[in-house]
């Protein structure tokens, strides 16, 4: 509380805005008093009259600590107040409403279909230039695709012209929601324009967290990307304490010690999209698990989809392959990973069998592997999946450029990365481990497995 007061005393650094707050639930009812606190004039409309009587009699409508406090603090300066209907001359409109589930998992949108027709409906009477901001969770491309057409429609104006448009989504957590909104990871803003965006980030001024100003799909991706993770960090933990319980092993002990490593574990480093995981160890290690799992009858299903996932990963490459039309297709990286001659379960030993079987014609090229030093577990293998693999690798990377249509890099490295940046529109690019973050780098047609 201490700190939340501290925060809630002090004043506002940026310029004072006048802000309409639409739906007054979790989101809206914390949202409205922050910035209340925060010196904006604020107005929250709802639907329901006992909820707005709470809020103008400083009573919260919702059970979280510290709220109920900066309520008060919120009407005794006389900076909020709440209305069923009233919409308020504003800068900018927040809407905040809920968006259940129907019962076959697709987003209920008639709370926030309905505001979008009251702000069009008022914005057709008003003529200064005012910014929509959801808060509202919605799937990518709901905004752009639903919500701006009704209130350009009701409206008779255009977005990013008359009126802008932002996605600010939230990441309070019941109980925290307070300290959440004043100690966020980040501030994302998704932005129609930049006077928009602009508009939307002199909010958060006061606000020691990062932000990141982006598309509005992005931004509506963003959310639905951490909660996701979210919920599968959550069941990963469940799974691995229900097989440590089962083979009376301390789970807490293994998951305390698994999350000192914040170098993989715990960090970004393997959460960049691409193609699929190979190698000696994480299949082997996987499927061990997952045998151990079955043989004590302990149901693992999430982690039992991953090598099911990860085959896909495989197909999807191979579909975009298939899709160019071409045959002559040149493989830049064969073995698992940069920086290693191993081809043990290497997903691009079973992609180039696939596309061998389907009578491409390939060429490979991989500075690391040299077939010659190949002996082993590593010569056994390469030797069972591509028995005349000799007869179809190159000794430069200029060797398979010049042969092949289409060339799938597999490997980051110089020297693919040079010979790629040739210019000929008769070849295509397969990027799978997005050597190139600029499209505009490359001078023939491209394609990222995932991006």
């Amino acid at each position: 509380m201490d700190e939340i007061n501290a925060r809630l005393d002090k004043k506002h650094i940026g310029g004072k805005m006048k802000i309409n707050i639409f739906g007054l639930g979790y989101v809206g009812c914390i949202t409205a008093t922050c910035l209340a606190n925060d010196g904006h004039d604020v107005t929250g409309i709802d639907i329901d009259p006992l909820k707005v009587k709470m809020i103008n009699n400083a009573k919260s409508p919702i059970i979280e600590p510290g709220l109920e406090e900066a309520l008060k603090k919120a009407r005794n300066s006389k900076k909020l107040k709440a209305s069923t209907n009233s919409i308020s001359p504003a800068d900018i409109s927040i809407v905040c409403v809920g968006t259940p589930s129907n019962d076959n998992g697709s987003l209920r949108l008639d709370y926030i279909n309905r505001v979008a027709e009251q702000i069009g409906d008022y914005f057709k009477k008003e003529k200064s230039y005012q910014v929509v901001n959801i808060r509202s969770t919605v799937l990518p491309g709901t905004i752009e695709e639903k919500i701006i057409p009704i209130i350009e429609n009701r409206s008779k104006k255009m977005a990013g012209i008359d009126f802008g448009v932002c996605m600010n989504p939230e990441f309070m957590r019941e109980g925290t929601s307070i300290s959440d909104y004043y100690n966020p990871p980040f501030t994302v803003i998704g932005e129609i324009d930049r006077k928009s965006g602009k508009t939307v980030a002199e909010l958060y001024k006061s606000i020691n967290a990062p932000i990141f100003r982006t598309t509005i799909k992005v931004a509506e991706m963003v959310k639905y990307t951490c909660n996701t993770f979210h919920a599968l960090k959550i069941t990963f933990a469940n799974e691995i304490g229900n097989v440590c319980k089962d083979l009376n092993i301390n789970s807490h002990e293994v998951m305390n010690i698994f999350c000192q490593d914040t170098k993989l574990n715990i960090s970004s480093y393997y959460m960049k999209p691409g193609f699929a995981f190979g190698g000696s160890c994480l299949p082997k290690d996987l499927r061990a698990f997952l045998y151990k799992a079955k043989e004590i009858d302990t149901e693992c299903p999430v982690m039992g989809s991953i090598l099911r996932s990860n085959s896909n990963q495989i197909e999807r490459a191979y579909k975009l392959i298939s899709r160019t039309g071409k045959q002559n297709i040149g493989i830049m990286g064969i073995s698992f990973k940069a920086g290693t001659d191993d081809l043990r379960e290497s997903p691009m030993v079973e992609l180039v069998e696939k596309l061998i079987g389907k009578g491409y014609n390939i060429s490979i090229y991989d500075k690391e592997v040299s077939l010659a030093k190949i002996y082993g577990a590593n010569k056994t293998y390469i030797e069972k999946m591509i028995p005349h693999i000799s007869s179809i690798m190159k000794p430069s990377a200029q060797d398979v450029y010049d042969v092949s249509e289409v060339i799938v890099i597999c490997k980051n490295s110089q020297e693919i990365r040079k010979v790629c940046m040739q210019s000929n529109n008769k070849k295509m690019i397969v990027d799978l481990v997005r050597i190139f973050s600029n499209k505009k780098e490359i001078k023939m047609p491209y394609e990222g497995i995932s991006w």
